[in-house]
């Protein structure tokens, strides 16, 4: 018997923002001239995105008098620290990282009292005593639950957290592990008005996703991974702290250079994984032109990008959490069966590929 995903919640703060409204403000934010203004909008609109959601409550406001994180001036000063936003981050990862447990143990069932294994990803937020302390108090979890923490692995942190409770249930079959990944993503809107500034702000939200893995024959079975670095692009995806909240540097030639370095690696698939055979693919949708560009990398027609496009399309990019919610949906959906490969992307430029079974 192998490891499987046997189960995954999810979880989102407050209603959905449009991501009009969210353009909206970003206008207001960078204080932009009519002819600016008319260039952020269209970029917006062909995001793929139409939605997405966030812990502050200040994206959708008309009057900046009624902002409550940002400052109530249009030029939005001084502008909130890290500090500021560490704060937001320890008061509401808790509760939302909570809100996704308890969906997915109690889709099977599961008691959060027999878990043995935490692991928290977020590359949103880090503090001490941290979240996964918090959240084995809310879930009234053991205390002598293991805990481990995967920080600031960008986008591709639940592929990791995946397979440490793989190897986590091949030394312990009996274990029984909750992977949680919680990103605020929204926190660190950077004011400056830079093409790296622009296509993060036009992508990323908020949200939690937490996946049950144990020994089933149920579920998604983990059959294998593998990770690669493209070094030639280790200046095009890069996630660094800054006095504002967390920057990330977000280059407009990432789409190309994963469509050339998966293309590179297609033998190297085919031998690990059996490319050819896998009708099923989760992408992880950091942007429509990723998608499309892995898509068109692997000669594939666009309906496998389906569910991919209609998560980024209702909540942006939620870093890590996102293939989560992609896998989600790939479970419930009685028209997918086998083979699945699971692609994310992150800082390095990195690539981790993992390979399911849906059971």
């Amino acid at each position: 018997m192998n490891s499987s995903i046997v189960s995954i919640g999810l979880s989102n703060p407050g209603a959905p923002i449009p991501q009009a409204e969210i353009a909206r403000f970003m206008k207001l934010a960078h204080q932009l001239d009519e002819t600016e203004s008319r260039k952020l909008g269209f970029f917006y609109r062909k995001s793929g995105i139409d939605f997405r959601h966030s812990v502050l409550n200040d994206f959708n406001k008309r009057d900046v008098g009624d902002f409550s994180f940002f400052p109530t001036n249009e030029e939005l000063t001084p502008f909130p620290g890290t500090k500021a936003r560490m704060e937001v981050f320890q008061q509401t990862a808790p509760d939302l990282s909570a809100q996704a447990v308890s969906s997915c143990l109690s889709q099977v069932g599961e008691k959060a009292s027999s878990i043995t294994h935490l692991i928290l990803v977020s590359c949103t937020g880090m503090v001490a005593p941290g979240v996964e302390l918090q959240l084995m108090q809310l879930l009234g979890l053991e205390e002598d639950v293991e805990r481990y923490c995967i920080h600031f692995m960008g986008c591709y942190a639940a592929f990791t957290g995946l397979k440490l409770a793989d190897k986590i249930l091949r030394a312990e079959p009996k274990a029984k592990v909750l992977v949680v990944s919680v990103e605020l993503c929204t926190l660190h809107f950077q004011k400056e008005y830079t093409e790296d500034n622009i296509l993060a702000n036009s992508l990323f939200g908020d949200g939690a996703a937490a996946a049950l893995v144990r020994n089933s024959a149920e579920g998604l079975r983990i059959n294998s991974y593998l990770s690669q670095v493209f070094k030639e692009g280790e200046q095009d995806m890069a996630w660094g702290i800054g006095d504002f909240g967390f920057e990330m540097r977000l280059s407009k030639y990432i789409p190309a250079l994963l469509d050339r370095g998966i293309s590179d690696l297609k033998e190297v698939f085919e031998q690990k994984f059996g490319l050819s055979t896998i009708r099923n693919f989760a992408i992880h949708p950091g942007g429509k032109q990723i998608l499309q560009k892995v898509q068109e990398a692997f000669e594939l027609g666009p309906e496998v990008n389906f569910h991919a496009n209609e998560v980024l399309k209702n909540y942006g990019n939620m870093s890590s959490a996102t293939i989560l919610f992609v896998l989600d949906r790939m479970m419930k959906d009685p028209k997918i069966g086998g083979e699945i490969l699971s692609m994310g992307f992150g800082p390095g430029l990195t690539l981790e590929t993992m390979h399911l079974t849906k059971q």
